[in-house]
Order: C-alpha cells, then sequence, then structure tokens
C-alpha cells in the first residue's frame, strides 16, 4: 500500500526526523491520519528494533513539541507487518486549529496542513482564519464555579490501572486554565459537583408512563460513567430461545454497540450547554441522548466513515488512559456494525442513538408464533395498561380465587416473558405491581389488529 492524503511512511524514527511537521499537518486535516514508523517510501517493511523506547520518545515529542495540546488526539501502538514490528501513529483531526510546533508559533514555519502525501506550510492568512474560528466554549478554557475541589476518586481509578497520579497530575491531565485555574474539566471529574447523569425507565412507549427515575452523579464523572453502564448491564436482559438443537441466547440490546453509545454519549457531550447525557429506555427501545451538534467542520458522511474529532480531547485522554476507550474513532464503526446509521438522529443542538429491542422479543415471538400463545396469557395481556397490582386484575377479570389466578394467569405469562415485576427483587412486597414487557407490549398490538 501507498503512501496516501491520510497516511504517511517514516523509516525510522531519528532526531532529525520532523514527526511533529507530519503530526501537526494531520491535526490540522479535517480527517486525521495514520503515520507508520518501521515502512519506507516505497511501502516496504523494514521494522523497528526497539519499540518500546521509540513509542516512549515519540509520545514525549508530541507531547511537549507540539501546541496546542495534542494529548487525547493520538494513539501510539504497535503492530506485526511482515514478521516485523512496526509503530502505527493514529492521529485525529484537531477541534483547536491551527495546531502547530511551539518553537515556531503560529507561523508558517511552524503550521502545517496535509496537501496531497505532503505536509506543506500553512499560509499565513488561513493560520490567522483558524486561530479566529477557534472553539470557545472548550471545557478546558471554562473555569470551574468552584476551585476547592478534591480528586480522590479519580486517583483510585487511575492506581487501580497501575498507573499513580504525581502532585502535578493537574497540569498533566489539563485540568488547569492558562492562568492556572481549575476548569470545568476538573470540575466534571472531582469528588463532588453538580453534574448528574439519569437513566429513566418507562412502561409506555412514549414518556407518560414513567417507572424508574435514577440519577447518577454528583461525584466523578468516571464514577458515574461505571454507574451508567452497569445499570444498562442489568437492564440489558437475555432473552432465550429454544430450538431443537439449541438453546439462543441474545440480549435485548448488542453489548459491544452499547458500550461504545455510552461512554461516546459521554466523552463527547457539550458540557458548556451545563446538560448532561440521558439515557432512556423504553418497552422496545433504549434511547441515548446527548448535548451538541456535529463539529461544523465535520459532515455526516465524514462522522459514519469514522473520523474522529474529539469534543472533550481532556475527557478522551483520561478515559483512555482508563481504559474506557480503545482507540480513536473505534466507537462510530462498531455501534454501526450492529445497528447502522439510521440508529442515528441529528439536530441542532442534540445527538440521539436509538437501539431497538431485539426482534427476538417481539416479531418472532408474538406476530409469527401467536397462535401458541394460551388464551389465558391473551386475556391477561389485554387487561395490562401502565402498571397494575394483583387484586384490580382478578377485579378486572372477575376471578375471586388467588391460587387460581397466579397458576393459571400470572405465573405462566411472567414465565414466557410476557409481563414483569415493578419490584423484582422484592417479590413478595405488598407494593408489588405487574407490566408489560417489549414481548408483552407486542403481542397486545397484534391482539388488538386481529380484533
Amino acid at each position: 500500500m501507498s503512501e496516501t492524503n491520510r497516511i504517511e511512511y517514516k523509516r525510522e524514527l531519528t532526531p532529525e526526523l520532523d514527526i511533529e511537521k507530519e503530526i501537526v499537518a494531520f491535526l490540522n486535516y479535517k480527517e486525521g491520519g495514520y503515520i507508520y514508523i518501521g515502512i519506507d517510501k516505497e511501502g516496504s517493511t523494514v521494522g523497528v528494533d526497539d519499540v518500546d523506547n521509540c513509542m516512549l520518545k515519540l509520545k514525549d515529542r508530541i507531547k511537549h513539541n507540539i501546541s496546542p495540546s495534542a494529548m487525547g488526539l493520538f494513539d501510539i501502538a504497535e503492530e506485526q507487518k511482515d514478521g516485523c514490528s512496526i509503530i502505527k501513529i493514529t492521529v485525529a483531526s484537531g477541534i483547536e486549529k491551527p495546531y502547530f510546533k511551539t518553537k515556531y508559533g503560529m507561523t508558517p514555519r511552524g503550521a502545517y496542513m496535509r496537501v496531497g502525501t505532503s505536509a506543506e506550510p500553512m499560509p499565513q492568512e488561513q493560520i490567522d482564519r483558524l486561530f479566529a474560528m477557534r472553539t470557545r466554549n472548550s471545557i478546558g478554557r471554562i473555569v470551574s464555579n468552584r476551585q476547592d475541589l478534591s480528586f480522590e476518586q479519580l486517583r483510585i481509578y487511575y492506581d487501580e490501572r497501575g498507573k499513580r497520579l504525581n502532585d502535578n497530575f493537574k497540569r498533566t491531565l489539563e485540568l488547569l486554565t492558562g492562568d492556572g485555574k481549575l476548569n470545568y474539566v476538573a470540575y466534571l471529574l472531582a469528588d463532588e459537583n453538580g453534574n448528574s447523569i439519569k437513566v429513566a425507565k418507562y412502561s409506555s412507549l412514549d414518556r407518560c408512563d414513567l417507572v424508574e427515575n435514577n440519577e447518577y452523579g454528583y461525584c466523578s464523572l468516571i464514577k458515574a460513567t461505571k454507574s451508567v453502564l452497569a445499570k444498562l448491564d442489568i437492564e440489558n436482559k437475555v432473552a432465550a430461545t429454544i430450538t431443537p438443537m439449541e438453546r439462543i441466547e441474545t440480549p435485548l440490546w448488542n453489548k459491544v454497540a452499547l458500550r461504545e453509545a455510552v461512554i461516546n454519549a459521554i466523552v463527547h457531550n457539550d458540557y458548556s450547554f451545563e446538560v448532561p447525557p440521558k439515557f432512556e429506555i423504553f418497552p422496545d427501545r433504549l434511547e441515548i441522548t446527548s448535548a451538541g451538534r456535529l463539529p461544523e467542520s465535520l459532515s455526516k458522511e465524514e462522522f459514519f466513515n469514522g473520523i474522529s474529532i474529539p469534543r472533550n480531547k481532556e475527557l478522551m485522554r483520561i478515559y483512555r488512559d482508563l481504559e474506557l476507550v480503545e482507540s480513536l474513532g473505534s466507537g462510530i464503526p462498531r455501534i454501526l456494525k450492529a445497528y447502522g446509521e439510521e440508529c442515528f438522529k441529528f439536530t441542532d443542538n442534540f445527538i440521539r442513538i436509538t437501539f431497538p429491542v431485539t426482534a427476538h422479543d417481539t416479531a418472532h415471538d408474538t406476530a409469527h408464533d401467536i397462535g401458541n400463545v394460551s388464551e389465558h396469557i391473551k386475556t391477561l395481556v389485554a387487561c395490562i395498561d401502565g402498571e397494575v397490582d394483583r387484586e384490580s386484575l382478578q377485579l378486572t377479570l372477575g376471578i375471586k380465587h388467588r391460587t387460581y389466578f397466579r397458576n393459571t394467569y400470572l405465573k405462566p405469562s411472567i414465565d414466557e416473558g410476557y409481563i414483569e415485576f415493578t419490584l423484582p427483587n422484592e417479590k413478595q412486597s405488598k407494593l408489588q405491581k405487574y407490566r408489560l414487557t417489549g414481548k408483552g407490549l407486542a403481542l397486545k398490538e397484534k391482539l388488538k389488529h386481529n380484533e
């Protein structure tokens, strides 16, 4: 494979090699790019001898020789090609253009752009125009309304990954503004803050019947993220289909896509709106809504092609440190692989991802097999709206005998997944009620059409 507008080859990393120029050019390019160390200009693999040392030098040079900070905008990884070890540098398009070599500042000697397969000096007029367009609402520049913040939770998460935060971590992790004050990134990651992420659950297909409203927040955004992931993992129930050959288990939503969507919504949310992302569970779908539109320099086509422009590079860097994010630009392709472009909806101020419940829970078990559903289950499902207690159900059906109702109507409907407890961990509670599952709602809808 030869060099392209997004691929650059370098035979080896030497003190004389101006690797910063190539990285700056990709940071300023709308699609970012890849640099391979250990491949010559003809595309032949020569390999890298001391990979670990080379990777450390690369990270150090990028960190100290490029402005604005490129931390969170690049990955450095070892790969194998033709039996040799090579190094792949993935560079995302930056949102704080123009990027430049710190030594030369915002001049044509410091700022570069990608032209074909080469990095060319950026004209001063373009440098000035890009600087004037820089995003002003970056959370790295917004001063936190509290300066008495602590970060013990963040320290614990870094310790768990074998990474120690030294006394200078606030500067290293870009938690400070240019004048040394704690910024909004620090506020979000602090032990205590006013940010809260909601996970709501409805028994209806609209937002009329709210049955759960959980809040995860007022703590480090990392802790809140883990709590949201844990909650949705619990909700992502596995449905089973028994065939003559095997038992097939399917979760409500694709697990890989779900994790990527949650992380993506939290890391790329526009917190300058002071609106956190929200997660809403309906019987037939999951909706994930984050604040902020696509970056001005990124089209929908480029977004769907996996081109990454991190909105909050400071958060991206920390989430990668803590291994919550695997690599730049990997999340959207994983979501698209499971659900396609139609799961995304873009507005002027928000981005929403919708994951429908797997077909197993609705069409397969109801529309196609409705004739195999017992009349008792059909009768019970047809009379449930929202959340209903046992006594009300018996009264509606005109059944006085509690044991008969439980064994003939209630238990079979629960066992076959048409209705569920509102308090699954307190099944004997006096406050216990019942509601339709996604499978039950689909059956009820089918029964209406067959009337």
